[in-house]
């Protein structure tokens, strides 16, 4: 991975981010969605009140699963960032800062990801044909952006940072990718990075919402992704996990 210097990146208006973010109502809290509490909630506190073991029509048992396989692009040397630094800072002095995981943050560390491909194959490693490694050879590396903080409407109480694919051609980079692994295009590509332990109350939601608002447009980091990482995890938070390939994109 190295710096991406010069790149065009697409912008909002043609990627899910808007559209997906947390609809925050002033004078009101955050409450914990379902399918947080369901896939993320028991890794951190399985005996939260809150927290649901399992769910009819699910896989999930206390947040495990069986090892789902997917394409992912990793974010290493995130953490030396400045911008990053100043805005782990931020959240680490935030009313809320008492209910981010922050023992999670660091077991994390070092498969951070945004995902590009998700669930190729459960159970089984999935295969990746010659012809599509070929073909993400000839794509060749794609300079990237993160920007933060993002909070979604989905697994609501999450936080993460949005990666920004640059314009190549005229068209998402990812999209290059996701193309030569036949799989569907995508306009929606978060790492997530910290988790809340509870609902937040007004001032803490009015503090998330803030701390939104005000990192939207802010760079974190520029990079060139030269590889995919083939992930298998057992869980939504990647705690079981292993990386299985690293894919060429030279």
């Amino acid at each position: 991975m190295s710096e991406a210097i010069g790149s065009e990146f697409i912008g909002d208006e043609e990627l899910a981010y808007l559209r997906s973010r947390t609809a925050f109502v002033p004078g009101a809290g955050m409450a914990l969605d379902d399918s947080y509490r369901l896939a993320h909630l028991p890794l951190i506190d399985p005996a939260h009140p809150r927290a649901i073991a399992r769910k009819d029509g699910t896989h999930y048992d206390n947040g495990r699963h069986p090892p789902i396989y997917s394409l992912v692009v990793p974010t290493l040397g995130l953490q030396e960032a400045p911008a990053y630094r100043e805005l782990e800072q931020e959240l680490r002095e935030a009313p809320f800062a008492g209910k981010i995981a922050w023992d999670i943050v660091a077991r994390r560390q070092a498969k951070l990801h945004a995902t590009v491909c998700g669930s190729l194959s459960i159970g089984v490693q999935p295969l990746i044909d010659p012809a599509a490694r070929e073909t993400l050879s000839r794509i060749g590396p794609v300079a990237m952006e993160l920007r933060g903080l993002f909070s979604g409407n989905v697994n609501r109480g999450r936080l993460y940072l949005r990666l920004y694919p640059e314009r190549r051609d005229g068209q998402n980079a990812l999209h290059l990718l996701q193309r030569a692994l036949g799989r569907p295009t995508s306009d929606l590509y978060v790492v997530g990075i910290w988790n809340l332990s509870d609902d937040l109350d007004v001032p803490e939601a009015a503090a998330l919402a803030s701390l939104v608002e005000r990192w939207w447009d802010r760079p974190i980091l520029r990079f060139t992704a030269d590889r995919l990482w083939l992930m298998g995890a057992r869980d939504d938070l990647v705690l079981d996990s292993q990386i299985v390939e690293a894919l060429s994109l030279r």
